[in-house]
């Protein structure tokens, strides 16, 4: 990786992205030293122009950056880093220094459509009519479209099985909407496990 430290004074602007949502956590600057130590240690650390120092985030709220991707821009003078973050990245507790945390992907998408159909009681609405049923009818839903899934994952019908995991997936979305959680609970289960690992 050839950064090119000149253009600027010997920084160069640095993109923090979760590497998981994707969302933007934060923009720093490094100088040479703090990309050596990051890539070193593997958590970044940045030039602080205020405090004329190496800073490496989280050093006092111990919410460190673990670093897991490092990509230059086009020009050789901006990189992205991707991280897992320990905690909040913002100093004022934020998730990001750019607001709270945000789901990404059309997943989410959907399962805002789902909770919108549900919540506004839209009566032509299949999901609302599933729901409507009570959880017994929607957890069946889903078993019998895992079932389907098992089904068509054994044969070479890739567009039969794509179509059996779409369904089982909008079922799913249904069944969290039912027992009033959401994606966001689940995958909070996951990283935890993630990071017990």
């Amino acid at each position: 990786m050839n950064i090119d430290f000149n253009k600027s004074k010997g920084l160069v602007p640095v993109i923090i992205q979760d590497c998981l949502t994707l969302q933007v956590l934060m923009l720093g600057y490094m100088n040479e030293e703090a990309f050596e130590k990051t890539k070193k240690e593997g958590k970044v650390t940045f030039f602080s122009r205020s405090k004329n120092r190496l800073w490496t985030k989280g050093e006092t709220s111990k919410n460190y950056l673990w670093v897991k991707d490092i990509s230059l821009d086009c020009d050789q003078d901006t990189l992205l880093i991707k991280v897992s973050p320990d905690g909040p990245t913002c100093h004022t507790g934020m998730y990001s220094c750019f607001g709270e945390k945000t789901s990404q992907g059309f997943v989410y998408e959907l399962q805002n459509v789902i909770e919108q159909r549900i919540d506004n009681k839209t009566e032509d609405s299949y999901t609302y009519q599933l729901y409507q049923k009570g959880i017994n009818k929607v957890a069946q839903k889903v078993g019998e479209e895992a079932v389907e899934v098992v089904i068509e994952a054994k044969d070479n019908n890739e567009t039969l099985f794509k179509n059996e995991a779409a369904d089982l997936l909008y079922h799913y979305l249904v069944l969290l909407k039912s027992k009033g959680f959401k994606l966001e609970d689940i995958e909070a289960v996951l990283r935890e496990r993630h990071k017990n690992k």
